[in-house]
């Protein structure tokens, strides 16, 4: 899970955009990019034995050492834990640490903080192992972690969970731990990882699209090394924003950092932001499958096979006659009747809307008679409306808001108690800070990363993706990624980019039956 992006997320991208020009990092032996000149971060070395470390606070060269021990992050703490699962027990080695990245003058930046799994007594040149992230961007890994394929799982069905809920992990049947070793990592900023430098130079680097990229890769790099990991086969996870972040970071392993990735894992991406927000017709297309997969939900079980003829009308007649724009009465009026009889919403609103429904406006307008809006996250969770009578919109989002006090509250208790670590400060679970600091694009183009998922899947024939969604989702809603898809060469045929999407919202591994299916289809991925 992450921030994600909503229509006043999406405009004030767009400003950022016509303002800022993004800034990267790049390790200490990779030469920038041609046209952008990307500002170094390298990593330390040699790295100690345990680990990377550091904190906090530099107010200039000659000041830095002292003030970047004074909330340095503690060492690397492992231990040996045993995972006690039905008709099956795995013993791993745990290490809860971070490593510190460093700019082309040797000089602290940040620590990035991770916290890996690996599986005991397994051959590490054929083991795989799997670095995952979440998006935002401002977002921790605790949502992967703890939501779906982590030792230790919380039960956060959006539908059930509340801010009270009990914040104790248990066992995960459904860990990818049995096929893959673990890595999650926290960009600075999210979970405990940090600022060593100071200054607005510094975090307009790492905030931003490219900067972001190369401070993940290096931090990978410098792990594999560390932990006698570069022969192994490596795979990427991304959620939400991980879909800019994992095409560009893969592409940066393949020709800054020197590493390899057999596979790339999407969970409920975000592709291109060019065509779904502003003006764009297609953010109309995008979502109104979601649309009707919540309304069908509300009357029983819906899969994605049961939307094919959404689907078809959707890019089909839907688009002509948005295309043929609200000037044309009888082409308005017609799709607004249909999109009201698909939704579900009134059919006077929809009408009034031009059938043209913005998110926000979907989760008011469809269960407003009784008081209520849907979630974004996951459209199918209905909460009370607080203000109802209010002529704009001043709710927030049922399934996503009560997750946030057990997931932190989760992941500070296992890192402290159970895994030893103890860092200093607070642990960001989602930092809205570092969204509305982000850079997300080089002038008028918008971030979008299927530019960097043409050029790794034709760089390397043998690469896989795994695209998944949730039905529900309309933060990232799945049609939006199926029209990106289709547009891809022929040699990124179904056998090497595959989309397939579940019962759930933006988390819809909190599904039992969603999360089990999605597991299998990872291991498939790996075999």
């Amino acid at each position: 899970m992450a921030f994600h992006f909503t229509a006043r997320h999406m405009r004030l991208a767009a400003t950022l955009l016509a303002l800022c020009c993004a800034a990267g990092a790049r390790a200490e032996d990779a030469s920038a990019p041609p046209p952008q000149q990307q500002p170094a971060v390298t990593p330390s070395p040699e790295p100690s034995p345990s680990g990377q470390k550091g904190g906090a606070g530099r107010g200039n060269a000659a000041t830095a050492p002292a003030a970047a021990e004074q909330h340095r992050l503690p060492p690397d703490s492992t231990t040996k834990q045993t995972l006690a699962l039905p008709e099956r027990a795995l013993d791993f080695t745990a290490t809860a640490g971070s490593i510190r990245l460093f700019d082309d003058k040797g000089e602290p930046q940040a620590d990035i903080a991770y916290t890996a799994y690996q599986l005991d007594g397994a051959d590490r040149s054929s083991r795989p192992v799997t670095f995952v992230f979440n998006g935002g961007p401002g977002s921790a890994s605790a949502w992967l972690q703890f939501g779906n394929n982590g030792p230790w799982r919380l039960a956060i069905n959006a539908d059930q969970v509340t801010p009270s809920a009990s914040p104790d992990p248990q066992p995960n049947a459904e860990t990818w731990l049995d096929f893959t070793d673990l890595v999650y990592i926290d960009p600075v900023g999210t979970g405990y990882s940090r600022f060593v430098a100071t200054g607005e130079d510094v975090r307009k680097r790492f905030f931003s699209v490219d900067g972001d990229v190369s401070a993940i890769g290096v931090t990978i790099r410098r792990w594999l090394e560390k932990y006698d990991r570069l022969l192994s086969p490596k795979y990427v996870a991304g959620e939400s924003y991980g879909g800019i972040r994992g095409p560009k970071l893969v592409r940066n392993l393949q020709t800054q950092q020197g590493v390899g990735v057999r596979g790339l894992i999407l969970i409920s991406p975000v592709l291109d932001f060019r065509e779904f927000s502003g003006s764009s017709l297609l953010q109309y297309v995008a979502s109104l499958p979601s649309y009707t997969a919540v309304a069908r939900e509300a009357k029983g079980p819906v899969t994605r096979a049961d939307l094919a003829e959404v689907e078809s009308y959707a890019r089909g007649d839907f688009l002509l006659d948005l295309m043929k724009g609200e000037a044309d009465a009888e082409a308005t009026d017609r799709l607004a009747d249909k999109v009201a009889a698909l939704t579900g919403v009134d059919q006077a609103v929809s009408r009034r809307l031009a059938g043209r429904f913005e998110i926000a406006e979907f989760r008011r307008e469809f269960d407003r008679r009784n008081g209520k809006v849907t979630g974004r996250y996951d459209a199918s969770v209905r909460g009370i409306d607080p203000f109802p009578d209010s002529s704009f919109y001043h709710f927030g989002d049922q399934s996503g808001d009560a997750l946030f006090a057990p997931l932190t509250s989760a992941a500070v208790d296992l890192t402290t108690r159970k895994l030893n670590w103890r860092p200093d400060g607070s642990y960001e679970l989602g930092n809205g800070s570092v969204e509305r600091a982000w850079d997300f694009g080089r002038g008028l183009k918008p971030a979008e990363s299927i530019t960097e998922l043409r050029q790794i899947l034709a760089l390397d024939p043998k690469l896989k993706v795994l695209v998944a969604h949730g039905l529900f989702d309309l933060a990232t809603p799945y049609f939006g990624s199926k029209i990106q898809l289709d547009q891809l060469p022929a040699y990124a045929a179904p056998d090497r980019v595959k989309l397939v999407v579940y019962p759930g919202g933006h988390m819809f591994y909190a599904r039992d039956a969603s999360r089990q299916a999605f597991r299998s289809e990872v291991q498939t991925l790996m075999k």
